[in-house]
């Protein structure tokens, strides 16, 4: 789905006098994330150590879950893509584009700036292989899931992790961060504008 599509949807979705400066679709890096929000986390396994057996078996079988060495993987493969304390800025905007998705539909990230904050908004439900109404419903039904005040934003930049170029790292004033990339294949001009209107 084309992102200048959402441009018209996020206009609708802010405040009146509120003017939109940028818009990207992206998604959360892969890798080491932050940890969740204090009131939403799950109970820790307890302690113990990383058998490679565990990891081998995340690795041969994505299907098969076992929480540290899911984390192991994502470290050595991805990297780290965010960090911050639980209930942290990063937390929180983390665990809102991680919505439960039992009908494993697909769904866009979409990052937006304007002159009063920094908006993650999440686009209706729609399949991979979807027709343009699938597509119109999707940006239709497309909502602001967290917004976070400019004055909370430190930093943004757009550099390269790995082999990818085009990263763009986002830290907040309480000190988390996170990360957002598109795929190889896709221009990085939105998210270098999208790091250029928050710097701004």
């Amino acid at each position: 789905m084309d992102e200048t599509s959402y441009r018209d949807r996020i206009d609708r979705l802010v405040e009146p006098g509120e003017r939109v400066l940028a818009h990207a679709k992206a998604g959360p890096a892969h890798g080491a994330q932050p940890a969740p929000p204090p009131d939403l986390a799950t109970p820790e396994a307890p302690a113990g150590r990383v058998h490679v057996g565990a990891v081998l078996v995340n690795l041969i079988s994505p299907l098969v879950a076992w929480d540290r060495g899911d984390r192991l993987v994502d470290r050595v493969v991805w990297g780290v893509a965010g960090r911050g304390a639980a209930g942290s800025t990063a937390s929180r905007l983390r665990h809102a584009l991680n919505t439960p998705n039992p009908e494993l539909a697909v769904r866009d990230v979409v990052l937006a700036v304007t002159d009063r904050r920094l908006l993650a908004c999440l686009s209706g439900p729609t399949r991979v292989l979807s027709s343009r109404e699938d597509d119109e419903r999707a940006v239709a039904r497309t909502a602001v899931v967290r917004s976070v005040p400019r004055a909370e934003v430190a930093s943004a930049r757009v550099g390269w992790h790995r082999l990818n170029p085009k990263r763009l790292r986002v830290d907040f004033t309480d000190g988390s961060w996170l990360a957002f990339t598109v795929p190889i294949a896709e221009s990085g001009r939105p998210l270098r504008g999208i790091a250029a209107a928050l710097s701004a």
